[in-house]
């Protein structure tokens, strides 16, 4: 999706949830990191963050413009737009916005497992951090260790 078909989806939303225009511009801002978007005060466009569309796709994706949009809408109007105002929170509830966005780091966690065994008695031991082999040995018969192969988890 390109900045320009965002720009259009975001004015979709606006007119059929909240009725009212969207004049201003919608962007993919790769920097942000933790948050699903951003409303820009100064020249009131809204960023979005790419990996939540990526990770979780349109209905996410229509959830954070809906939260922004009622930034958006608020601000216009010249109510109280925050997080913690009741205006906001009622607002977010009508049109069934996103509160939170959710963990773009919890989408695309891997997790990898090493395995691990003992050359004297057969022990296998499954780790998420890498042991040192030279240092450490076998907890039940102080035998060798050996490494085995790695396992990629998706968590």
């Amino acid at each position: 999706m390109t900045d320009s078909e965002l720009t259009e989806l975001v004015k979709k939303v606006s007119q059929e949830e909240f009725g009212k225009p969207f004049i201003h511009h919608a962007n993919f801002n790769s920097r942000l990191k933790t948050t699903g978007g951003r409303f820009h005060l100064n020249d009131r466009h809204i960023d979005i963050n790419p990996k939540m569309y990526e990770a979780y796709g349109e209905k996410v994706l229509i959830g954070i413009i809906k939260h922004e949009l009622c930034h958006y809408h608020l601000y216009n109007a010249g109510l109280p737009s925050q997080h913690k105002d009741r205006d906001f929170k009622v607002l977010l509830n009508q049109v069934g916005g996103l509160r939170f966005a959710p963990d773009v780091r919890q989408a695309n966690r891997h997790h990898t497992l090493h395995v691990y065994e003992c050359s004297k008695c057969g022990t296998i031991y499954r780790r998420v951090r890498k042991l040192n082999i030279r240092r450490y040995v076998c907890g039940k018969c102080h035998g060798k260790l050996k490494f085995i192969k790695d396992i990629r988890i998706s968590a």
